[in-house]
């Protein structure tokens, strides 16, 4: 089974054709396909190619399947015996692909 290694959003990620995929958010609308670049390694299964650092001409093709917000994390700051405590959270905004294609 063919598979890549591709780098989006700061992050590495090993996909492969047919699969969902959460990332760091692209300002792309709904249904758009877009085309990553940045592919670290490539391997078909018998023969694997590695960039140095990244493979010449390869590209991973997906498409949007939705934009949306990730559940919330809480961070909560304690100074023990000081009366001091702090809670913040945040939420991160996701884009959900699905991988078309892998071309290397």
């Amino acid at each position: 089974m063919a598979y890549a290694i591709i780098k989006t959003g700061g992050k590495q990620y090993r996909v492969s054709e047919g699969q969902h995929l959460d990332v760091e958010k692209l300002e792309l609308a709904v249904g758009d396909q877009t085309t990553l670049n940045e592919v670290l390694f490539y391997s078909d299964g018998s023969a694997a190619n590695i960039g140095d650092p990244m493979i010449e001409g390869a590209s991973v093709t997906a498409s949007v399947i939705d934009q949306f917000r990730d559940k919330k994390v809480t961070a909560f700051k304690l100074k023990r015996r000081k009366g001091y405590h702090k809670t913040k959270g945040h939420r991160r905004h996701l884009t959900r692909l699905r991988i078309d294609s892998i071309s290397a």
